[in-house]
């Protein structure tokens, strides 16, 4: 496996753990936008440390490859997070979650 591939995969791994934090600290009740500057806070906390990660990973890589360390996955990082965020916060506050008839 790639270098590269282990960063991608690496990545989406820490995307579903930031959306698990998130899940877990936006309380109900929280105003909107409140609750979109904690998930964009702790997505980025999350991505540093990635990166971080990443370039540990990445240490006897070619140059040119080594510059996509940072950028790789990112899109499954995004999705991700938003993904377990919305599923976390939903299954621990269904019950009050109103629904109109």
């Amino acid at each position: 496996m790639d270098v590269l591939d282990r960063v991608y995969y690496m990545r989406a791994i820490v995307g579903v753990v930031a959306g698990v934090v998130a899940g877990l600290i936006i309380a109900p009740g929280t105003d909107q936008s409140t609750a979109v500057g904690i998930s964009v806070m702790i997505g980025i906390i999350f991505y540093i440390i990635s990166i971080a990660i990443g370039r540990g990973m990445a240490k006897n890589v070619p140059k040119e490859q080594r510059k996509k360390v940072a950028t790789n996955g990112v899109f499954p990082f995004i999705f991700l997070l938003i993904m377990f965020m919305i599923l976390i916060f939903t299954a621990l506050h269904q019950s009050m979650i109103s629904v109109s008839q």
